[in-house]
């Protein structure tokens, strides 16, 4: 079996006036070569549960383990480590640095995991060839458009090359047809060796992927599943 993500029991509960359990005892696995989406209301824990799996936020119970190696959550340099050779996050917003180019938000990435910069540059280089931004390598946010930013932060997402790439509702900003101009991208990012786990509101994009999850009262209900 390609199990690349096990949770099991996964609870996260955050306090502030009163206690509220976000998700209840989460159990699912993940396959490399799939993409996932997770669908719900506002609220219901799509972003947390990505932010857990991401090894940003901590659960308040249960476990997560990628290749069957139970993660420790006190261990944030190793956890840190893992996830800027592994993970590549894609947020809503594209959360790009606004004094740098598109290339340099790209390959500073790279930098972050260890690369030299002249390796980094070039590989930023080739990534922004595969969305297609080999023309805006110098552009800055502020010269470039919502889906060109998206763009640019798929690219950035890639450059490690990670086997999992986690999109937190990546075309919410978007209008229609660059939604699915975004979505197509993405989806050609999966093969046997990576796995994507997107959180969406659209049921359009959400019935493309190979297995639907929908958070319901904290808990995970799988449909549509072809995995």
């Amino acid at each position: 079996m390609n199990n690349f993500i096990e949770l099991s029991n996964l609870t996260k509960t955050f306090i502030a006036n009163k206690n509220v359990k976000v998700l209840k005892r989460i159990n699912f696995k993940f396959k490399l070569g799939k993409i996932y989406s997770v669908m719900g209301p506002s609220g219901s824990g799509k972003s947390t549960l990505l932010n857990l799996i991401s090894l940003i936020d901590k659960p308040s119970s249960g476990l997560i383990k990628f290749k069957k190696k139970q993660i420790d959550f006190n261990n944030n340099k190793e956890n840190d480590l893992f996830r800027a050779n592994n993970i590549g996050i894609i947020y809503q917003q594209d959360n790009l640095l606004s004094d740098f180019t598109a290339l340099e938000n790209v390959y500073l990435s790279s930098l972050a995991a260890g690369n030299k910069k002249d390796d980094a540059k070039i590989k930023a280089e080739n990534f922004l060839k595969i969305v297609g931004l080999s023309h805006r390598v110098d552009h800055y946010p502020n010269e470039l458009s919502g889906g060109e930013k998206q763009r640019v932060s798929i690219a950035r997402a890639l450059i490690n090359e990670p086997k999992i790439i986690l999109a937190d509702e990546p075309t919410g900003s978007l209008d229609k047809k660059t939604s699915i101009e975004i979505f197509s991208l993405l989806k050609k990012q999966v093969n046997p060796k990576r796995l994507i786990i997107f959180a969406t509101h659209n049921r359009f994009f959400a019935n493309k992927s190979d297995c639907l999850l929908e958070i319901v009262d904290g808990n995970i209900k799988s449909t549509n599943v072809r995995v």
